[in-house]
């Protein structure tokens, strides 16, 4: 998992936009009118913008967002179609969608096509008619659009920038309310309160500085006015006899669950990094559900390891030696293990007896619930790294002591 610099939000803290339409009809215009800077190649040639493009920036008043530029809906043939699916995918990991139009097209087959995606994914939609320093579009053409799309309809110039500002505007209001239900662990400790972290300083360690997911548990302790201890295992058991007394919660990196178990009281609540982000990303519920399906695992059975980034792989990698090795050590049987990592999450998991999924620390709230719905509907059991391991080292029970509802689904399993 990638880091941060220490003045950026994280890539899956930030709104995603995505910006759908024709080719040509002004999509990477609109993107530099909207941010105000040269951030997306423009030409008259059809077809520039091939795969979906990423730029990470603040929007104001909207704050820290994902920009999203995609390829033509209306691309075409064999390499067309393969660009409109990675298109359409987008969609997965969007939270405000832009449709961009001009007045010569309206909304045509293609756009009536996105739009009907986008409303059945509860996305919210802004349609925009660009390029209006050149022709504007009827006042008739703007009705039928609105009534189509079920969407506000906003007309601009990116030459101009006629009605940038309102756009703007228009956006931070649909931008995702900060849901103070959905956080990693301030919910769970009063001001004051002790909560000391277990980082192991490994060679997979990053190089002067923590992981991102450690790095944003340390905020969310401080936000909560709460105390961060932090330690690697070895420096545990030292530091749990500093504290003068019992620590609200021991928050550790899954690969440390053994030694650092072993060290803290039975009545010191415990869990991990990835099981606090299979709560603030994902469904711990579910993702519960599907560790008690390792012990049915057989021979012969595909498991899909899937990560959201495209780290560099170290000697002794999480997702690609040790969770394999301790599947296979507590299982004992012959298991079939593929990847995946990045954007590239397989379109058919039927295949699959389990699907294993990373923190998902690099991925949007949106995204990661995707995945897991994904595998739902698919009829696949699907668990994270941090409850897998867990329960691979038979802890999982004394690891959900905080979260009450995901530990009622393992009673009752």
């Amino acid at each position: 998992m990638r880091g941060m610099s220490l003045n950026q939000t994280p890539q899956g803290e930030r709104t995603h936009i995505a910006i759908f339409g024709r080719r040509n009809a002004g999509k990477s215009s609109l993107i530099n009118a909207l941010t105000g800077q040269e951030v997306a190649i423009v030409s008259e040639v059809k077809g520039t913008t091939t795969d979906p493009v990423r730029k990470a920036m603040e929007l104001l008043p909207l704050g820290p967002v994902m920009i999203i530029d995609t390829a033509g809906l209306d691309d075409e043939g064999a390499l067309g179609a393969l660009r409109l699916q990675r298109t359409r995918d987008v969609l997965n990991q969007t939270d405000i969608a832009l449709l961009v139009t001009e007045a010569e097209f309206g909304l045509g087959g293609c756009e009536r096509e996105l739009v009907q995606q986008v409303r059945a994914k509860n996305i919210p939609l802004v349609v925009v008619f660009n390029k209006a320093d050149r022709a504007a579009p009827a006042a008739a053409m703007l009705q039928e659009a609105a009534k189509q799309a079920q969407a506000s309809v906003h007309v601009v110039s990116s030459t101009t920038k006629e009605g940038i500002g309102a756009l703007k505007l228009a956006l931070a209001r649909m931008a995702p309310e900060d849901d103070s239900r959905h956080r990693l662990v301030a919910d769970l400790l009063q001001p004051n309160e002790i909560v000391v972290l277990v980082t192991p300083i490994d060679s997979a360690a990053p190089k002067g500085r923590l992981i991102l997911p450690q790095q944003q548990v340390v905020r969310d302790i401080l936000d909560a006015g709460a105390m961060a201890v932090v330690t690697q295992e070895t420096g545990l058991p030292a530091a749990l006899a500093s504290l003068g007394k019992k620590p609200r919660l021991v928050i550790t990196d899954s690969q440390a669950f053994a030694p650092v178990a072993a060290a803290v009281p039975a009545d010191v609540p415990l869990t991990s990094f990835s099981i606090l982000f299979a709560r603030y990303k994902g469904d711990l519920a579910e993702l519960v559900r599907g560790a008690q399906v390792v012990g049915k695992l057989r021979d012969g059975d595909r498991i899909l390891i899937a990560e959201g980034c495209t780290h560099h792989r170290q000697e002794d990698d999480i997702g690609t030696v040790k969770i394999p090795r301790w599947l296979k050590k507590h299982t004992g049987k012959n298991l079939v293990l593929e990847h995946s990592s990045g954007m590239k999450y397989p379109r058919d998991l039927k295949e699959y007896a389990l699907v294993v999924h990373c923190g998902a620390c690099m991925l949007n709230r949106r995204e990661m619930h995707w995945r897991i719905c994904e595998a739902r509907n698919a009829g696949v059991p699907i668990v994270n790294y941090g409850v897998l391991i867990a329960y691979l080292h038979g802890i999982l029970p004394r690891c959900l002591v905080p979260f009450p509802g995901a530990a009622e689904v393992l009673e009752h399993a």
